[in-house]
């Protein structure tokens, strides 16, 4: 009986040594963190568009006799699409030619009369009026060879005007009117349409109050304005290779929307984009030059949802901290708030861990010790192993 109480009596004192206030203190890895600049990267959504686009239409009435491009194809800027009946065209032309004739023929006939009342005039064999009718006649006529040689010119561009080129380069769709249909230059439909596709136009839409908070925060806190390189995601949520730059935001805000319009500009060399596609575009509109990164596994989120995380004081205590971390870089949150220069942040031994709680901090990257057992556990260890027992 003696011998049991003594053997309880030192059992209870060992489970006072290692419980209560005698439990050992944890140990916790942390990293120092520092400010630094950080992107503030937007994710906003898109469409395409072509960079260039442009209708075919008819300047003049008439007939399609001949189609001379291939529907889909890429074409060049002057190349001829369309013939259209030149015939009527051809004749004006030719009439516009003859009266120029005649009124060049009338002016120089004209001018020669009036050349010689002039001295009959002066020697008043003719009467004054005659001359001046004469001058008069003369003028008109070298008026009328003006205007008929306006026509003339009319007339030839009319002419020209029947064969209808491509006004820029681009890949042309199909054609809405076959040989043989009637044309005019009053109507809605385009004969075809032409669409540059290299390089391509990207319209994203971002909210107006996001733009006036961001417009607003550049100059605090160590945030600058940046322009970066825009990255798209396509539809079939493939990242698209060639990155893009924002060319200009528009300075109006749609009313039905209340988004802005930013437009970015991307190399096509293969024609992977098409007009009117939906991508995800991602970019960086300003830099916070004072935002802190910490590993994602030292953040933890209260009932409330807010951001908290442990640091590591000067009397070595596990002091928690909530923090504003909205979002995440890699494999860290940007936190830009509530940490300064210097902290230890804790990322490793958090699962038993309290506010205030004395803890032995070690650097994270610090190589755990691991010795050589002494030869007393080493006999313990050979008295209990199964192969030395009974």
């Amino acid at each position: 009986m003696t011998a049991l109480i003594l053997l309880a009596a030192c059992s209870g004192g060992d489970k006072a040594k290692q419980g209560g206030k005698g439990k050992p203190t944890p140990t916790v890895g942390y990293v120092v963190v520092q400010p630094t600049s950080v992107d503030i990267v937007t994710e906003l959504s898109g469409r395409t568009n072509a960079f260039e686009s442009s209708d075919v239409r008819p300047q003049v009435n008439g007939i399609i006799r001949r189609r001379l491009f291939t529907e889909g194809s890429l074409v060049q800027r002057g190349q001829i699409l369309y013939e259209i009946d030149p015939r009527l065209y051809r004749a004006a032309v030719n009439e516009a030619r003859a009266n120029l004739q005649s009124a060049r023929a009338n002016a120089e006939a004209t001018k020669i009369l009036a050349d010689r009342y002039k001295p009959l005039a002066d020697m008043e064999a003719i009467s004054r009026q005659d001359y001046t009718n004469a001058i008069a006649s003369a003028r008109q006529a070298t008026a009328s060879v003006g205007q008929t040689s306006a026509a003339l010119d009319t007339a030839q561009i009319n002419l020209k005007f029947t064969t209808v080129p491509a006004p820029i380069t681009g890949r042309i769709g199909r054609s809405l009117f076959t040989v043989g249909a009637l044309v005019s230059a009053s109507q809605t439909d385009p004969l075809a349409q032409i669409q540059r596709l290299d390089p391509m136009f990207v319209d994203i839409q971002q909210s107006a109050a996001d733009m006036l908070a961001l417009r607003r925060s550049l100059g605090r806190n160590g945030i600058v304005a940046t322009r970066a390189d825009v990255k798209l995601t396509l539809e079939d949520g493939e990242a698209y290779g060639p990155s893009g730059s924002v060319e200009f935001s528009e300075a109006i805000v749609n009313r039905e929307t209340g988004t802005v319009t930013l437009r970015a500009r991307f190399p096509n060399p293969q024609g992977l984009l098409l007009p009117g596609m939906f991508v995800r575009a991602r970019f960086a509109q300003a830099i916070n030059n004072r935002a802190f990164l910490v590993p994602q596994a030292a953040v933890a989120r209260d009932a409330k949802g807010n951001a908290t995380l442990f640091v590591v004081d000067k009397a070595n205590k596990a002091v928690q901290k909530t923090i504003k971390a909205d979002r995440t870089q890699g494999a860290y949150w940007v936190v830009t708030s509530g940490l300064e220069a210097g902290d230890r942040i804790v990322t490793q031994g958090l699962s038993k861990l309290v506010p205030n709680q004395a803890v032995k901090p070690v650097p994270e990257t610090e190589a755990q010790r691991i010795e050589a057992p002494s030869k007393d556990q080493l006999r313990k260890s050979d008295k209990t192993s199964p192969n030395k027992a009974g």
